[in-house]
């Protein structure tokens, strides 16, 4: 914050009002990278098939990207607070983005599922985390192949 508040030319405490914390700042930059990848992925197909598909590119994308894997792997923990729990705005806001995407498919009648759309897109969410990072939790390479498996499994 210090360095970003000297590029400004502003003060610490003026960059803080702006932004609030380090972590809220880093959480709105995530969940910016997050929006475009989200918006960019493939979804080739519709139905269940189709949101396997983004659930593998989204996750793909994400696992490719030299910058989020650096901050993952100098920062886990910090990481994982600000992408995976309420501490941020990326997992809800995802969350979000994507029981849109299952409402559009439900109401279309290209899917059908016992649970309700929000529900169901919050364990997509975390079935892709999962995949996303699994170096971190388990120390497995994470796996975008795995994460459009599980999601096909879980849709069909």
């Amino acid at each position: 914050m210090r360095e970003l508040a000297l590029e400004l030319d502003v003060s610490r405490a003026t960059l803080h009002r702006w932004v609030g914390s380090r972590d809220h700042l880093l959480g709105e930059i995530l969940w910016s990278e997050t929006s475009a990848v989200f918006d960019n992925v493939t979804f080739t197909g519709r139905g269940a098939l189709g949101i396997a598909d983004a659930i593998g590119s989204f996750v793909s994308t994400v696992n490719s990207s030299v910058a989020f894997r650096t901050f993952l792997q100098r920062e886990p923990e910090r990481a994982l607070r600000l992408l995976t729990t309420k501490a941020s705005v990326v997992q809800s806001r995802t969350i979000a983005q994507l029981t849109d995407l299952l409402s559009t498919e439900i109401s279309a009648g290209r899917l059908t599922t016992p649970l309700p759309a929000p529900d169901l897109a919050y364990i997509l969410v975390r079935l892709g985390e999962s995949f996303i990072y699994t170096d971190v939790i388990t120390g497995d390479e994470p796996d975008a192949a795995k994460a459009h498996a599980a999601a096909q499994s879980l849709l069909t």
